[in-house]
């Protein structure tokens, strides 16, 4: 099967069900937990946005012209608090108006230790698989982006919002009570959050109290002693046997890829 590579497809289950896309194709990866994969990277990549050849990709998938013109690549999608539509700078101001104008839920999650994160609302939870969290819980609703990364940076001066990806990957977590955790996280911002509630207005950021704790399982026969990450532009033909599949990881029993990495790379995958 030949392809260009994009992020891992999920569903959740018991355990979760994973999707290898290659172009238009997509590789069912659970049944093939224990067998022996290869993956030959051909050394073309194809920008993921509008399909040109490029000899480097920026910003997990996109040609230098689609980087520097597209609001989708810009800081304040990771640092959505510094939004450039706020400012009066989008780029895309009617893209904006699609991705960054609905609701999005401000999150607590448990992947290598308690961390809070955003994400609009309808991209749970495909948000907390790729993370590789084991534990979520949404704590916020709020009425867009920008607002969302204000409570997020409030909320971010008590707990972590970054994910160490060589412990979650070594499963190297701990179960925590995120409604505890919650709780006690929220006395601790009680007057900042009412303080952002005063300046953006009672309905702009609404706790979800009744939400409940999401459990998530991974299909991992072996998690790694020891990561090893593969690089495409360095090694273009992987293969091993598949010992399980995490965030957005693939793990081998010769290292880990980062699939979300190398999108828009032409690869064949023989299995």
């Amino acid at each position: 099967m030949l392809g260009t590579l994009s992020k891992l497809k999920s569903e959740l289950q018991a355990p979760v069900q994973y999707g290898l896309p290659l172009g238009d194709a997509v590789l069912a990866l659970n049944p093939l937990l224990d067998q022996r994969l290869t993956l030959r990277y051909t050394g073309r990549i194809f920008c993921v946005h509008c399909g040109r050849k490029t000899s480097k990709s920026f910003d997990q998938g996109y040609c230098f012209p689609c980087f520097r013109s597209l609001a989708q690549c810009d800081t304040c999608i990771v640092k959505p608090e510094q939004c450039h539509f706020e400012q009066g700078t989008c780029r895309e101001p009617d893209w904006a108006q699609q991705f960054c104008f609905r609701p999005h839920i401000v999150y607590l999650a448990n992947s290598s230790g308690l961390k809070v994160g955003i994400t609009r609302d309808n991209q749970l939870p495909t948000r907390w698989i790729d993370q590789g969290a084991v534990q979520a819980l949404p704590v916020f609703s709020v009425r867009n982006r920008f607002h969302s990364g204000l409570v997020e940076i409030t909320l971010g001066k008590y707990v972590a919002d970054k994910t160490q990806w060589q412990a979650m990957l070594k499963n190297q977590v701990t179960e925590l009570n995120l409604l505890e955790e919650r709780d006690r996280l929220l006395e601790k911002c009680r007057l900042e959050l009412d303080a952002l509630r005063d300046s953006l207005g009672a309905d702009a950021i609404m706790p979800l109290a009744d939400a409940a704790v999401v459990q998530i399982e991974y299909p991992v026969l072996q998690y790694p002693a020891k990561v090893s990450s593969f690089n495409l532009d360095k090694t273009p033909l992987i293969e091993g046997r598949l010992l399980g599949i995490k965030g957005q990881y693939l793990m081998f029993d010769s290292g880990v890829i980062n699939i979300r990495k190398y999108s828009g790379y032409e690869v064949e995958a023989l299995c």
